[in-house]
């Protein structure tokens, strides 16, 4: 994995919003943000971060230098392009540790200093804000190292056939190569494990106390959701759901239910146990591509919304 690093230019507050904000020696970092800065409480634009690469670009374009702190951030930077980052990525020194939750924002128009001045800003574009994992203190010349949120994905195929070794197992590499698929457009990286196991109570309880326990972000299950006296996947997955998310199901059998009325047999079922989703698919390829399509639609904001962030 390539390691980033970002080094802080300048740090600068604002005791009033809507002004630009002053360089400080330095800032004090608390868990509500930067201590006596106007954008400072309990939300989750704590802090605001703008590199000089974005700086540079816009100083060409407005006509004169743009002086650090004037398009409001706390904390200028160089050595990446911040607005390339997502939220849950984190930038952490041996000080503290920052939690990326929005790229860009809302911009304000008139109420904006620099864009009563200029006609346009940056910040809206290109600038990010971050959450509080870990405060201190913050002072030009300091590092932070980049560390990307990685998703964390688990592909249970239950089949006895397939774990026995007298049925390839499809099912499971389908869903690891549509997830590959939707990310490769993406700068979120991910990884995926993908296991076979047969049709066993114990076997899918063990992974699935092994993912809950691990944080893996998702589990996908395929296979096991009929009715036959070996399908076991929606009843295991029932008891470790806290939070059932039944629309996509339904969704999902009613739109291909009512061209083929046999996919109404499937139960699968969806919902998150602590912070992992869980999905339990047919073991069909073809089942498989039609579940897949609909979930991708909300699993990444659903990710967000687990962690309180707003990403409408």
């Amino acid at each position: 994995m390539e390691h980033k690093s970002i080094e802080v230019i300048s740090v600068n507050l604002s005791e009033k919003k809507g002004t630009v904000k002053i360089p400080q020696d330095e800032i004090i970092i608390d868990r509500n943000g930067v201590r006596n800065d106007a954008h400072s409480g309990p939300w989750n634009r704590q802090v605001s971060l703008l590199g000089t690469e974005s700086v540079e670009r816009f100083s060409k374009e407005a006509g004169r230098m743009i002086s650090y702190g004037e398009f409001a951030e706390n904390i200028t930077t160089k050595g990446m392009e911040l607005v390339k980052t997502l939220p849950l990525d984190r930038f952490v020194s041996d000080k503290l540790e920052l939690e990326v939750t929005q790229i860009g924002k809302e911009c304000h128009g008139n109420t904006c200093a620099i864009f009563r001045e200029v006609g346009n800003c940056v910040m809206p574009k290109e600038g990010i804000f971050a959450r509080v994992i870990r405060g201190g203190k913050v002072r030009p010349g300091d590092r932070f190292a980049y560390r990307p949120r990685v998703f964390r994905f688990f592909v249970v195929t239950l089949s006895d056939r397939a774990s026995s070794g007298r049925y390839e197992d499809r099912s499971g590499p389908a869903i690891t190569s549509m997830l590959e698929d939707y990310f490769a457009g993406t700068n979120r990286r991910i990884d995926i494990r993908n296991t076979v196991i047969p049709d066993d109570e114990e076997k899918l309880t063990g992974i699935l106390n092994r993912c809950r326990q691990e944080g893996f972000d998702f589990v996908f299950t395929t296979g096991g959701t009929g009715v036959g006296p070996r399908d076991i996947t929606p009843e295991v997955a029932k008891t470790f759901i806290d939070r059932e998310i039944p629309g996509i199901m339904e969704n999902i059998r009613v739109k291909y239910g009512s061209e083929k009325p046999n996919a109404l047999l499937s139960r699968g079922v969806a919902g998150i146990m602590g912070r992992t989703q869980l999905y339990t698919l047919p073991g069909s390829v073809k089942a498989v591509k039609e579940y897949m399509t609909e979930i991708m639609k909300t699993m990444e904001h659903l990710v967000y919304m687990l962690y309180s962030i707003d990403a409408h």
